[in-house]
């Protein structure tokens, strides 16, 4: 297997809103809230009108990519017996996705993220983990792990506890690993924790310049710079429309953005990059060649509704 995932299993609900949806309610336009009662998710989409749901999560997102880019993959996420987890496996299996996770019944519900889109079709999140944040170490299977080139972490689903324990079982196990710091919001909920893991376990790191700048504390892009060259790593950083850049060692590298797209909707987008990036490095490209890969995934779905393609 190339590349195995592991993440929150995540069936994507997503509805269009006007800004002052996001103000009314209390949440930071383009970043994620973590919601810890499923009636509070209940009454936000009470409002509201669905324009799509899809299985979905960010890593799942991201091996969907690399299967569709004729990949052997795999992703290990945990669902409940229940009609979301009937859907969300059946989603991967319809990609080609091998999925490594015996559903049962359980007392927490599958996980659902509300994907609020504005106008300027940016994206704020609204994410009841349910059965998805109880992963734990028996959840991981070795064998699978063992048998993949690359094991794909995200951030989203780094807890301490269980998932912890999930994370490192992996970790300790892998051929290579890369990971997606996810959301400014996990980077500042468990810093001290991610910048370990980028400086001392992490072969591959995605993130965009505003998560990378909350990791360091740092002011400037010239210090996230700076740090990536010290861990002596490969740090991948998306900036938006100003493109991409990576550092892998001392060699820096930098692509811009697409042009004149048709922008419909940035979920995803980071996802696809990554599945993009990661297929050029399972081929050897370069990393110039890596991150137009990466590029050219990210503005397909950008001019989409939806985090797959």
């Amino acid at each position: 297997m190339k590349v195995l995932g592991i993440g929150n299993a995540i069936i994507d609900v997503i509805c269009k809103v006007e800004e002052k949806f996001i103000s009314e309610n209390n949440l930071s336009k383009g970043n994620m809230k973590l919601i810890f009662d499923g009636n509070e998710l209940k009454k936000l989409l009470s409002n509201l009108k669905i324009e799509k749901t899809i299985s979905g999560g960010s890593v799942a997102n991201s091996i969907v990519g690399l299967s569709q880019q004729g990949n052997e993959v795999g992703f290990i996420g945990k669902v409940a017996d229940d009609e979301f987890g009937e859907k969300y496996e059946t989603g991967l299996k319809q990609e080609k996705v091998e999925y490594i996770y015996q559903k049962k019944k359980e007392v927490l519900p599958t996980g659902t993220c509300l994907i609020l889109v504005t106008p300027d079709s940016e994206r704020t999140m609204c994410t009841f983990l349910g059965i998805a944040g109880k992963i734990n170490e028996y959840d991981i299977n070795l064998k699978a792990i063992k048998k993949s080139e690359i094991i794909f972490l995200e951030g989203y689903l780094w807890d301490k506890g269980d998932p912890q324990k999930a994370f490192d079982k992996a970790i300790n196990n892998s051929n290579k690993i890369a990971m997606t710091l996810s959301d400014k919001f996990c980077v500042d909920r468990h810093k001290s924790h991610f910048l370990d893991l980028v400086k001392n376990k992490i072969d591959i790191t995605f993130a965009n310049e505003e998560e990378m700048k909350s990791l360091i504390d740092a002011k400037k892009f010239n210090e996230v710079i700076e740090f990536s060259k010290q861990t002596k790593k490969t740090i991948v950083i998306t900036k938006g429309a100003e493109g991409a850049i990576s550092i892998k060692d001392n060699e820096i590298c930098k692509i811009e953005a697409k042009k004149n797209l048709s922008i419909k909707d940035l979920t995803g987008a980071g996802d696809l990059f990554a599945s993009g990036y990661l297929d050029g490095y399972l081929n050897n490209l370069s990393q110039e060649k890596c991150l137009k890969k990466g590029t050219d995934m990210s503005s397909k779905i950008i001019q989409q509704i939806g985090a797959r393609l």
